[in-house]
């Protein structure tokens, strides 16, 4: 049999977990009789409820005497650390764009490292079911990106496949019938070459991604580069210098069958298989027979833009939620994060019990704290930094840029604009994305999206769609103005009274409901003069012999605002940080004695000049 080893790529909500569903029925992969879970390879449950895929998977079907080995990579650029370990593995690639939205940010992104490696991918223009759908136009646009981003007069002759992974039909040509998959799995066992590799070599394959599994241990997944790989080989683990990292055996030898990993006796050059008898080779590293010294090239993975700080919950509710709440539990859970996500980078600080860690983005660092939060840890986490650099040449600070692409209504152009410009953006392209629709471009520095996409929500209605790509380094653009309202701080501890929290609305929004547990430092809402200030929530009505007229007696309160656990983040000042348990997320000033924060206020601005 045959191989084909292809990753699906595209931005996010494009609809490739839905196509990937249709080819595991229509191959038979998954009998018509089974159950099978929609948007089957989103199998995390932060997945399922983001509508997102975070961790690339691998899932084989049969189409005839071939067997396709398919990865559904993350379309998110957070995430990019998984995109550029998996192309490496893969011969030819999907490009799935969305038949009405065409190419976005993350789509151009993901090609970026398609055609770096010099893969020729198939475009595939989805969801032409759509009422607003203008396929032509669609196609011409990814012709256009392909061009901007330097593609080969090879890959610049990208064959078309128009489809609903919805209904389950693809075609080559839109007047063609729409019955099934056939046409797709037809131009992909004619497209994407067979992959390469020396079979009767040594064995040689390169880790790719890193799980753990409750019975086998480590399992490493990747491809064979030469050779084959046997059940029970003695092998070698050599990391991308060369060093001997480890020996051992391959004591489980899984191969992709459908959604399901099989056990296999022996797989051949060129297969992508999950491996597992090895304690310390990750990510990058090389398993290979044991006369092996040289090892296979590995990428590199951009660097990390922006460093969040993970401390100990040191809050008098410390403890009442979450059973993990040491400072050895939280760095041991990171140093595990680490070893399997090469997009992330862990360090000590100076602070005790406290981490630095450093990622692509907020929705990549949101997704680490949201699911250990739901492992039972609880932290204390500081607000998003970027990380500067210094050009070597001129000494110049240099600061990450990202592009921002906006689709809103030609009415909320004007307002976006204004204010991503207010943040030291630039405005690169501004057109017509069809539908009463303007598509503007931004080049704005990471600092200043940092807590923009609520302001962006409210300014637009709700309708806008703003996606980000890191674009690179640039000189520091100049101070960025921050949050103008100050905090409400309750001072004191216990349980919020209806009659005080009443009273506290005048001065702004806030953030808890009446019999919500609060203590001295902690933030209960905003203040909107712009200067923080200290409240009591604790505070009841005075009780007297006389009757009151009638209206105070029942307390009617707007309903607080409730933060999420990334707004939460994004909204906090410096001086803030986010106390986040299995069932809470509060916020806090980082030092809750008010004592300590005036004279932390008085060194800085003595600092300060």
């Amino acid at each position: 049999m045959t191989l084909r080893n292809l990753a699906i790529i595209a931005h996010v909500d494009h609809g490739k977990t839905t196509l990937v569903d249709q080819m595991l029925r229509q191959s038979g992969a998954v009998k018509a009789h089974q159950a099978m879970e929609e948007r089957a390879m989103d199998s995390g449950d932060l997945e399922r409820e983001r509508g997102i895929t975070i961790l690339a998977k691998c899932t084989a079907v049969t189409w005839g005497d071939v067997r396709l080995n398919i990865v559904d990579t993350p379309g998110h650029a957070d995430f990019g650390g998984e995109v550029e370990r998996i192309l490496s593995m893969v011969d030819g690639a999907l490009l799935l764009v969305d038949a009405a939205e065409g190419p976005m940010a993350q789509t151009k992104f993901v090609l970026t490292k398609a055609l770096a490696l010099g893969l020729r991918p198939i475009v595939v223009v989805n969801k032409v079911d759509k009422p607003d759908a203008r396929p032509d136009h669609v196609v011409d646009a990814v012709f256009d990106l392909f061009v901007a981003l330097d593609a080969s007069e090879e890959q610049l002759d990208f064959p078309v496949v128009f489809a609903s992974a919805k209904e389950g039909w693809a075609t080559r040509e839109l007047g063609d019938p729409r019955e099934s998959m056939r046409p797709l799995f037809d131009l992909i066992v004619a497209h994407v070459a067979a992959p390469e590799g020396d079979a009767d070599g040594p064995f040689r394959m390169l880790a790719t991604t890193l799980e753990s599994d409750p019975y086998l241990g480590r399992v490493l997944t990747g491809r064979i580069h030469s050779g084959r790989a046997k059940l029970n080989m003695p092998v070698r683990a050599l990391s991308r210098d060369g060093t001997v990292l480890e020996s051992g055996r391959l004591t489980k030898l899984l191969a992709f069958r459908g959604l399901k990993r099989e056990p296999v006796d022996e797989a051949l050059a060129g297969d992508i298989v999950a491996v597992a008898g090895l304690e310390k080779a990750t990510v990058a590293d090389t398993l290979a027979a044991t006369g092996v010294t040289e090892p296979l090239p590995a990428r590199e993975v951009s660097p990390p833009t922006m460093a969040v700080t993970f401390a100990v919950n040191d809050s008098p509710l410390s403890g009442r939620d979450g059973d993990k709440v040491t400072g050895r539990m939280i760095g041991d859970r990171l140093s595990r994060e680490a070893e399997g996500n090469v997009a992330i980078r862990i360090s000590e600080t100076a602070e005790k019990d406290a981490y630095e860690v450093a990622g692509r983005g907020e929705l990549q660092i949101g997704v680490l704290i949201e699911t250990m939060r739901r492992e039972g840890f609880e932290l204390s986490v500081s607000r998003p930094r970027v990380i500067y650099r210094t050009d070597p040449e001129t000494g110049q600070r240099l600061e990450p840029i990202e592009e921002a692409v906006v689709d809103v209504d030609e009415e909320f152009a004007g307002v976006v604009v204004e204010k991503i410009g207010m943040r030291r953006g630039e405005m690169t392209d501004m057109r017509p994305s069809g539908g009463g629709k303007t598509r503007v471009t931004f080049h704005v520095p990471s600092r200043g999206l940092i807590g923009y996409h609520g302001e962006f929500l409210t300014d637009t209605r709700g309708t806008g769609v703003m996606t980000r790509l890191f674009h690179g380094y640039a000189p520091y653009k100049g101070p960025i103005p921050g949050r103008r309202e100050g905090s409400m701080i309750a001072n004191g501890q216990g349980k919020a009274v209806a009659y005080a929290l009443w009273n506290l609305e005048e001065r702004g929004r806030l953030f808890i409901e009446p019999g919500a547990e609060v203590y001295e430092g902690m933030i209960i809402g905003e203040h909107a003069k712009g200067r923080d200030l200290e409240v009591n929530a604790l505070k009841g009505k005075q009780l007297t012999n006389m009757r009151a007229s009638g209206k105070d007696e029942a307390v009617r309160l707007t309903p607080a605002t409730r933060l999420g656990l990334e707004d939460a983040i994004a909204y906090i000042a410096d001086d803030e940080r986010v106390e986040v348990t299995p069932n809470n997320v509060r916020l806090r000033k980082a030092l809750l004695d008010p004592h300590e924060r005036k004279r932390d206020q008085r060194r800085r601005e003595a600092e300060a000049g």
